[in-house]
């Protein structure tokens, strides 16, 4: 089961993180929708996605797809 959230012109705050956090309770993929209120630069989007991480910890990875972030919980830490 994918479950789906959305990321608009609020940006990366505690209370997004949070909210992504209690995706992953009983589930292992999330994906993000990038909204075009908040960008339309893939490269931003590869920044939003490294700082997504950062506040994650470990256990996660991700992959950019278009305007999605789709996002993976791991059993074990999966990033060096």
């Amino acid at each position: 089961m994918i479950r789906q959230i959305q990321l608009g012109k609020n940006g990366v705050t505690d209370n997004f993180i949070d909210s992504l956090k209690n995706q992953f309770n009983g589930c292992n993929n999330v994906k993000i929708s990038v909204l075009s209120s908040l960008t339309r630069d893939k490269k931003e989007i590869k920044k939003i996605q490294e700082e997504i991480l950062d506040k994650l910890g470990k256990n996660f990875t991700a992959k950019t797809i278009g305007f999605t972030i789709a996002l993976k919980k791991w059993r074990r830490d999966k990033r060096e």
